[in-house]
């Protein structure tokens, strides 16, 4: 196996590590913003469920994001996935919540400017259409999970002991669930441009065979966990009460309706049984966990009057998914050029 591989696949792991600080405090940041579970219960959890989503789950999305720029050059891929855990890392440095996907997207489209193949539009606009309908997505559904649980709890006579203990454990099922999503959805991000260069060959354990991308993921997943548990602190306190102060069933049902969403922009089931009844499916594209969780906020607030939210942090949020694919197209593209012309490494063919 060539190690050079591996000393190209650092950059998929920097990326990793960078989404799993970023977008992970998307799945338990309110649980942990709002006491109800300790930082080190959820870290754990978090990185269980994205390694099993990433292994088991992942393939789904990750042809729609391979598609948009088909990398044939390792180097390439190297610099692709730098550039957009560049671009997150210094945006999560200031506390700024950002979106991996937008990040990797803009790299993408600077591979594609810099080796001048076309971007597929199509491909482009599927993509680009879900950053409008992701968040607004994530906040129908808040809302209506939120009137929901509203009138179950006012007409029903939980003790407030019993309440707290059934909203810890709702809160436990849900972080697993939404990790998983996060790892199904957002495993293309990480290690998606190394799929065609993978070294890696099937391996059977038992009953179970992993294919060679299914470990390819595997070993993204970890990177992301990684990142969980050294630098994902930053970002909870964003997401976690700064936008909206958020009391612990909130926070369960931000939780859950950012859950729901990387989970249908990613389960290859879930759109075989639509479209085998012939209903319309959502495209199987990684998605931003940070615009779903902030979509949800949204909802909740204008749910209750819109009394809360602070709109002045939400505008510093949407700058920053503004500016994402802008910088990490920019940063690659001048890479690139370095790569080729300093290192005299072939970046594409």
């Amino acid at each position: 196996m060539d190690i050079s591989y591996f000393i190209f696949l650092s950059s998929g792991l920097f990326l990793g590590w960078s989404l799993g600080a970023n977008d992970a405090a998307n799945i338990f940041g309110t649980a942990v913003g709002t006491k109800m579970l300790k930082f080190r219960t959820a870290a754990i959890i978090a990185s269980i469920g994205v390694i099993l989503g990433a292994v088991f789950g992942g393939t789904g999305a990750s042809k729609t994001l391979t598609d948009l720029g088909e990398i044939n050059e390792l180097a390439g891929a190297f610099m692709v996935a730098l550039s957009a855990a560049l671009a997150v890392y210094w945006m999560i440095s200031n506390g700024t919540p950002v979106s991996t996907t937008q990040a990797i997207v803009g790299s993408i489209v600077g591979w594609n400017l810099y080796s001048n193949y076309p971007t597929d539009t199509t491909i482009l606009l599927k993509i680009v259409s879900t950053w409008i309908i992701c968040p607004v997505l994530s906040g129908i559904i808040a809302i209506c999970i939120y009137i929901c649980i509203k009138y179950i709890l006012k007409n029903s006579k939980i003790h407030i002991i019993r309440q707290d203990l059934y909203t810890r454990i709702g809160l436990v099922a849900i972080c697993a669930f939404g990790a998983y999503a996060l790892g199904a959805n957002n495993i293309a991000n990480v290690m998606g441009v190394f799929v065609e260069a993978s070294p890696f060959h099937e391996v059977k354990i038992g009953q179970l065979n992993l294919s060679g991308t299914q470990i390819l993921f595997f070993v993204g997943g970890l990177a992301i966990s990684s990142g969980i548990f050294t630098y994902s602190h930053k970002i909870i306190k964003t997401i976690g009460n700064d936008v909206m102060s958020m009391s612990p069933i909130i926070a369960w049902i931000v939780v859950f309706s950012q859950s729901i969403v990387l989970f249908m922009f990613a389960s290859q089931g879930l759109q075989a049984l639509l479209q085998a009844h012939g209903l319309p499916s959502l495209p199987l594209v990684p998605v931003s966990s940070s615009q779903a969780v902030i979509g949800a906020v949204i909802g909740i607030g204008l749910a209750k009057g819109g009394r809360g939210i602070r709109w002045s942090l939400l505008s510093k949020v949407a700058s920053g998914w503004v500016l994402t694919p802008i910088i990490s197209a920019f940063i690659c593209f001048i890479f690139l050029f370095f790569l080729e012309n300093v290192f005299n490494l072939r970046v594409y063919h």
